[in-house]
């Protein structure tokens, strides 16, 4: 069995770094070829799937360059392709920031937001035209995921690079109704209220309206004012949901 997991370790430590490892003996070169191509290939492409927007600012040679980096320096936690995704992020966030492409690792874990909410469980918060606040507590949709970012991130491409931060940007990444994966940019003052929701503190929304009142220094009309429209507007795309918090 012991010659059996060194033979494995070896043929892994190859596959990882086939320039810089010795190939195991006793395998014929094409063989190891083929091995060689399928990890890369199949690592790269759901790397590329994921991260389309940042795959578009790479040249071939630089893209295959950081997939082989990332396959090599980068120690897994996991074997499921599907969280891949998330090993990569990390490790573009442990990377040095390139002077061309500040904005990467931001841009990465947005689109990484998008392929989360896609394969997420849940169901959309139902329509409901008309609420009791003091007998229902917001909740946010469980397909739904918020960021915030110091680079516009929704609009880089090949056409627009920033290379310095500018003001915060919040994006909320949900799927719809129609089970579409949508997003839309939020002002901060949205943004606050859709993440106080999520922490789950309230029983009710007039709790919620009462305790962010006080919190931003705001007259409690206003607040209502303002917190009433966001969770009509949030609900009627599916963001923000209700339930009862009567016992």
């Amino acid at each position: 069995m012991t010659g059996l997991r060194d033979a494995q370790l070896e043929m892994a430590q190859f596959l990882r770094d086939p320039v810089g490892e010795n190939p195991p003996e006793g395998i014929e070169q094409r063989r190891l070829q083929v091995y060689r191509d399928l990890v890369f290939r199949n690592i790269e492409g759901f790397i590329s799937s994921g991260f389309p927007i940042l795959r578009s600012l790479y040249d071939e040679a630089s893209w295959d360059s950081l997939v082989r980096e990332f396959i090599l320096t980068h120690r897994c936690k996991t074997p499921l392709f599907l969280q891949i995704s998330e090993e990569f992020l990390e490790f573009l966030a442990g990377r040095d920031t390139h002077p061309e492409r500040p904005f990467e690792a931001e841009l990465a874990h947005y689109e990484w937001l998008e392929l989360a909410v896609d394969v997420s469980e849940g169901h959309v918060p139902p329509r409901q035209d008309t609420i009791d606040a003091d007998a229902v507590r917001a909740i946010v949709s469980p397909v739904s995921r918020l960021g915030s970012y110091q680079y516009p991130v929704h609009r880089i491409g090949p056409s627009f690079r920033p290379t310095e931060a500018s003001e915060p940007t919040f994006l909320l990444v949900y799927r719809d109704r129609e089970q579409r994966v949508q997003f839309m940019e939020l002002s901060a003052g949205s943004a606050r209220l859709i993440y106080e929701i999520g922490q789950g503190n309230d029983d009710s929304v007039t709790a919620l309206f009462a305790r962010l009142a006080t919190a931003w220094e705001m007259p409690r009309s206003s607040l209502t004012t303002f917190g009433s429209q966001q969770l009509h507007e949030l609900n009627d795309v599916g963001v923000i949901g209700f339930e009862s918090s009567r016992v």
